[in-house]
């Protein structure tokens, strides 16, 4: 998926979060949308691997595309040294929900991910969409249609 998918994907998740806790939705969203950015830090024409270069070619050397940071593996590791770091909950959460939507849009496309790294298995959904194809924009105009309709109100 594009990073612009990824976005809409972080805030749909944040904003369904939002509506079954009490967190603050401006605070859970924003760690949200840098999650959902975050996995991409292993491809150095992404968002996020454009903006730290150095940290995506270190990253892309060591682990390759959609393997380690598109994993459960992962997700552990955000979520400890966010808890180490003793960050709030709405950061916590809006961080893993983020980077969890990410996960899940790229296993909706044809080359998925490695959900299980260190195992080489490749995780896919059954149904598959082509990296900025016009299938992509479906994806793209639910999860703007999943904001609007969750979305309202929190602010």
């Amino acid at each position: 998926m594009t990073g612009k998918t990824h976005i809409i994907g972080g805030v749909a998740a944040c904003v369904v979060t939002i509506r079954f806790t009490g967190f603050d939705p401006l605070l859970l969203t924003t760690a949200g949308i840098f999650g959902s950015l975050l996995p991409d830090i292993c491809h150095s024409g992404s968002k996020i691997g454009r903006k730290v270069p150095l940290l995506s070619n270190i990253v892309s050397a060591l682990f390759g595309h959609r393997t380690f940071t598109h994993s459960l593996l992962f997700l552990l590791l955000i979520q400890t040294l966010v808890s180490l770091a003793r960050l709030p909950d709405e950061i916590t959460v809006g961080l893993l929900v983020g980077a969890a939507s990410h996960l899940l849009l790229d296993a909706a496309t044809k080359n998925g991910i490695k959900l299980l790294y260190p195992l080489q298995m490749t995780f896919r959904l059954p149904l598959t969409v082509r990296t900025g194809g016009p299938a992509e924009n479906s994806v793209l105009a639910v999860l703007v249609l999943v904001v609007v309709y969750f979305g309202q109100g929190i602010m």
